[in-house]
């Protein structure tokens, strides 16, 4: 399946698989995406798996967002490993 990333002003759709090989195309599209957006809303439902590089990949903007002091909502069912590796960061926090 392929990776595609589709949006509309601030809501993004993140589509296919999450992984080493698709990690770049997430990454540019979201490079410095807080220098011209303060809310930033990113669907996940359409993932059909992520590897820990695309996990990685979506933790790295959470971190960015909360430095910035900017919004991010991640919205869906889309992947138990992404939720996983939250919940592990909150347990531990």
């Amino acid at each position: 399946m392929d990776f595609k990333i589709t949006h509309c002003n601030t809501f993004f759709k993140v589509k296919g698989i999450l992984d080493k090989n698709s990690v770049a195309v997430f990454n540019k599209e979201f490079n410095n995406i807080f220098d011209r957006v303060n809310n930033l809303t990113i669907s996940i439902q359409d993932i059909v798996s992520m590897d820990k590089y695309g996990v990685d990949a979506i933790s790295k903007l959470h971190e960015e967002a909360l430095t910035r002091n900017k919004k991010l909502s991640i919205i869906g069912f889309g992947c138990k490993e992404l939720y996983d590796h939250f919940k592990k960061e909150n347990a531990a926090a």
